[in-house]
């Protein structure tokens, strides 16, 4: 089942006003290897700059370590998700761009089993594994007030009017959670185009339903 787009932004210190203030930078990513990587090579290509030629890249781990090697201008730019991209520009760093405006469709976080496991079960998945993915979103956007304490709770340094923003991005109407937890299958066409373009070895990688059976999910639906 699909979660979300990703929500990534590309984000830089205060200094930088536009990609070509990256030229000859440095900016980190979790890995070189990794999807969301892929992105910002993308990103900055369709920028005209290329990576290792006109900027560099350096490894800062996961997302809160990147974020706070940028808090601390230990690099010039990253990829951040949201709601950390918000953060940042409270404190005056600039954001240069989102995956999905320059990317256009794309598929981030799935929720994924291997299908041999699910049809060796005795009785059907949808009625043993887990919960319809339905009520997840249908909960956050009907109780605005529950899901930000929710929110608070589990990330407490997170101020009320920052927990607020973060609600109005992550469950927006159009480009927040996923509805119904559907495959965005346009979007995985654009992920397997960036692992054809990026990843090694280089492996041609078109088709998404090579990687999708939409049967487990329409049974869950039902």
């Amino acid at each position: 089942m699909g979660g979300d787009n990703g929500f990534l932004r590309l984000v830089a210190v205060p200094e930088v006003k536009n990609y070509s203030d990256l030229r000859n930078k440095t900016l980190s990513v979790d890995a070189r290897t990794t999807g969301y990587a892929f992105v910002l090579f993308e990103m900055m290509e369709r920028a005209g700059l290329m990576l290792d030629r006109d900027y560099n890249v350096v490894r800062a781990g996961g997302v809160l370590q990147r974020f706070q090697a940028l808090m601390e201008k230990k690099h010039d730019a990253t990829l951040l998700l949201s709601p950390f991209e918000l953060q940042a520009e409270a404190k005056g760093f600039k954001r240069l761009g989102n995956a999905t405006d320059v990317l256009g469709a794309y598929q981030g976080l799935v929720g994924g089993a291997r299908k041999a496991g699910l049809t060796r079960t005795a009785t059907p998945w949808s009625a043993t594994s887990a919960p319809s993915p339905r009520p997840s979103t249908g909960f956050t956007t009907a109780q605005p007030d529950e899901a930000v304490l929710i929110f608070r709770k589990n990330l407490p340094n997170v101020p009320e009017q920052g927990a607020q923003a973060a609600y109005g991005v992550l469950l927006a109407p159009s480009g927040g959670f996923q509805r119904k937890a559907q495959i965005d299958l346009e979007g995985v066409r654009t992920v397997l185009q960036l692992r054809s373009k990026y990843a090694e070895p280089k492996k041609n990688l078109t088709d998404p339903n090579t990687y999708y059976d939409p049967s487990f999910y329409r049974a869950a639906m039902r």
